[in-house]
């Protein structure tokens, strides 16, 4: 009988109480030196290790506990460090300056990492030599047990980067013999195999792939000593062609491949020399596994393939680490897996197939079949009740909107949060502690509230936010308000950098059953004459920011949001608010990999929008906001959303969206972020000037608003002021002179 074994692909690097965040975090604020930093984050890489062995697992991954990073960590491995960092040594200062920027250079893209909310950091090619810098390959290997080491493909860590004036072909070329290097090297050091991770096989771009796919693959082959698994996940790929490819395994994702691999695999294009890597077990959510369905897959496969791993679709890197610790009820904690609970399945099957143990299996299949007889679902909506249209064309709202409002030529704003202090996050962890009472917290809010009405005021901006003092996070504070949604106590997951978010999840239908927002919005509202905005999650970004159900359609799911957020917003044009502003960041992420998918997602998508948004009067301006995605290629989505105004991050990208309204008559309201709020640096006139002026090329004045690239909580309020204070005397130089980028 065959023997399965187990590995995965990657785990978490929070740790179950976040201890990654808050000692990079401290290292950047100088409260410990770089020797302890090392010391927190290699006992932390240890624990994970131990936590992975301790499952019993066959081989443990290294490599993919990064200081900020992965594809990061590989651009610094292969020295593809971007020419405003070159003459430094290659060094995790080096590393987090690249990330964050500083004081002298911005920081380098910020990407949404496929189809996840992960970030990574864009490679860049300009004038680059690479080489390998040896001192970074030691977070590839482990001098105990069994493990193989974790590095982004070389295909698809150049289909990641950008510039260089070298042809991909050529930039993969010039990195195989530093491949080859890394693979003896690891090798060596006793690494079981090599995962050489290719994501970018399973999208639509892989069909252009192929030559210089088949010509790396059979140049590591015939120059390496290591094993190479080759590793997709997050879609299907095409195994005809990467079965042909001269590695020892090849990884595929049974989970989110619509079904695809497994059928590949019964029409007999696995072949019978290379070892299957069954990503079986769902890397990206939370729900525990249909256990007996998962050994009906592995019962399938053995009848086509000879040799299985079986494994997480992905990384576990997109879920919390576990539940070890939560206080959740019952009913619902009976259908939840966290990573270290995935590894409790995948051993769960290893001792069903190779020790006839089936106590752990059982007992998992019991506490699945628990929960699916709950029954969830239970209301009807009427969704026809709602409308989903405007009611007029936005040159009719426009005209009554600019009377309504009185804004001078190029407004000023801000996205929404305003810093997230120590003092704030203290106040909301005591009152939710009940430490102080709801009136004391209240009174605190209120404080700070008005505190930012007046420094808003005071910097000159022209439409005003409340500040968002009252939120964790922008959909977690919906998740809390909303019914269906649970939010757990210390489920975090790594979004960029140190940035960690705790999803909602959706395990029932979703109601607006009291206002949401309205208590704060009134107030700041009632302390200015200036417009103050609603700030309120869009339902696409609700339902990608989320932990989704998955016992109904998607789209389904994301309607029952935006009939909750459109009750919202009818409350607060009732209260006399007249701009609200319905965040959607997300839209663009969840665009499904293959471009078949793409319009009914998208259709979907701008469906769920309008009908959140749509019910207002002409007079009330509804705003949105995307960050840190390509939009080119949903250009024409994004007009269809017919915002009065969208807000869209430029400063990360360095202006390179401006080329996408070359090509589209836009015609609404649109402001470009002209600063990068996730760097600790301020920007000069100059910078917000040109980016300014390079805007106004393609977009009618009248129509351009200028604000930050994204919201302001993670920055402290001494860089707040400076940074505003810049970007308002920039704009009243524009106001004056239409060309001030030489000036400034």
């Amino acid at each position: 009988m065959m023997t399965i074994k187990t590995s995965n692909l990657g785990f978490p690097r929070l740790g179950k109480n976040r201890e990654w965040k808050k000692a990079i975090e401290n290292y950047w604020a100088g409260n410990i030196a770089e020797e302890e930093l090392n010391q927190l984050l290699d006992e932390l890489e240890h624990e994970n290790i131990e936590i992975q062995r301790l499952h019993h697992l066959d081989s443990v991954p290294v490599g993919d506990f990064s200081r900020y990073d992965h594809i990061l960590d590989a651009s610094l491995l292969f020295n593809i460090i971007p020419k405003r960092f070159q003459g430094r040594e290659v060094n995790d200062d080096l590393l987090f300056d690249i990330a964050r920027g500083n004081r002298e250079h911005v920081a380098s893209a910020l990407i949404k990492w496929f189809n996840t909310n992960y970030h990574y950091i864009v490679p860049e090619w300009d004038d680059v030599t690479p080489c390998l810098n040896t001192e970074r390959l030691k977070q590839y290997y482990n001098e105990t047990g069994h493990f193989h080491s974790v590095i982004p493909g070389p295909i698809t860590f150049v289909a990641l980067s950008k510039g260089g004036e070298q042809s991909f072909e050529d930039k993969v070329r010039t990195l195989l013999p530093l491949y080859k290097e890394v693979i003896n090297h690891v090798s060596a050091k006793g690494a079981d195999y090599i995962q050489l991770d290719e994501p970018i096989l399973v999208t639509d771009q892989a069909s252009d792939l192929k030559a210089i796919t088949k010509e790396a693959y059979e140049f590591l082959a015939q120059e390496s000593d290591g094993k190479v698994v080759l590793q997709t996940y997050f879609e299907r790929v095409d195994l005809s062609f990467v079965a042909e490819l001269p590695v020892y395994g090849l990884g595929l994702d049974f989970v989110h491949d619509n079904g695809y691999n497994l059928k590949q695999i019964k029409e007999g294009l696995f072949p019978s020399d290379k070892v299957l890597y069954a990503g079986i077990i769902d890397g990206r959510n939370v729900w525990a596994s249909d256990i007996e369905s998962k050994k009906n897959l592995i019962e399938t496969l053995q009848e086509y393939v000879s040799d299985i791993v079986i494994q997480p679709s992905s990384s576990l890197l997109h879920v919390p680490v576990t539940l070890e610790k939560e206080e959740i009820d019952q009913a619902v904690l009976d259908g939840l897996s966290f990573a270290v609970e995935k590894l409790d399945e995948l051993y769960a099957l290893k001792q069903l197939f190779n020790e006839q143990d089936a106590a752990l299996y059982e007992q998992l299949k019991e506490r699945y079949t628990r929960f699916q007889n709950q029954g969830f679902k239970k209301l009807d909506y009427q969704y026809d009740a709602v409308r989903a249209s405007r009611e007029s064309s936005f040159e009719t709202r426009r005209v009554l909107q600019n009377d309504a409002l009185q804004l001078p030529e190029l407004p000023t704003t801000t996205i929404g949060s305003f810093p997230q202090s120590k003092e704030v996050r203290k106040y909301r962890a005591d009152w939710k502690n009940k430490r102080i009472s709801d009136e004391e917290y209240q009174s605190f809010l209120e404080h700070e509230i008005k505190r930012w009405i007046e420094i808003q005021e005071e910097l000159g901006l022209d439409v005003l936010v409340h500040g968002e003092f009252e939120r964790n996070d922008m959909v977690e504070f919906f998740g809390e308000k909303l019914e269906g949604f649970l939010v757990t106590r210390y489920g975090w997951v790594q979004s960029y950098g140190s940035r960690a978010v705790k999803p909602p999840i959706i395990y029932g239908d979703i109601k607006w059953t009291e206002p949401l927002t309205l208590k704060e919005t009134i107030y700041a509202q009632s302390l200015t004459d200036k417009p103050v905005k609603g700030m309120l999650t869009g339902p696409v970004t609700i339902l990608n920011w989320s932990f989704e159900r998955t016992d109904l359609p998607r789209h389904v799911v994301q309607n029952q949001i935006a009939l909750a957020i459109n009750e919202e917003v009818l409350a607060l044009e009732q209260a006399g608010i007249k701009v609200i502003q319905v965040d959607e960041p997300a839209l663009r992420e969840g665009l499904p990999l293959r471009k078949e998918y793409h319009e009914d997602y998208l259709e979907k998508a701008v469906h769920a929008f309008k009908l959140a948004t749509s019910s207002v009067d002409d007079r009330t301006q509804i705003h949105t906001h995307m960050c840190y995605s390509q939009f080119g290629q949903i250009i024409h989505s994004i007009k269809a959303l017919d915002a009065d105004v969208i807000s869209i991050e430029t400063s990360r990208s360095h202006g390179d969206l401006i080329k996408d309204f070359e090509d589209i008559t836009y015609g609404l309201g649109i402001g470009l972020g002209v600063y990068d709020i996730h760097s600790p640096r301020i920007p000069t006139q100059k910078e917000i000037a040109t980016a300014i002026e390079r805007a106004l090329q393609q977009i009618d004045r009248s129509l351009f608003w200028v604000n930050p690239d994204c919201g302001l909580k993670t920055r402290n309020e001494e860089e707040v002021r400076e940074a505003l204070a810049v970007l308002v005397q920039t704009v009243e130089l524009f106001r004056k002179n239409q060309q001030v980028s030489e000036r400034a």
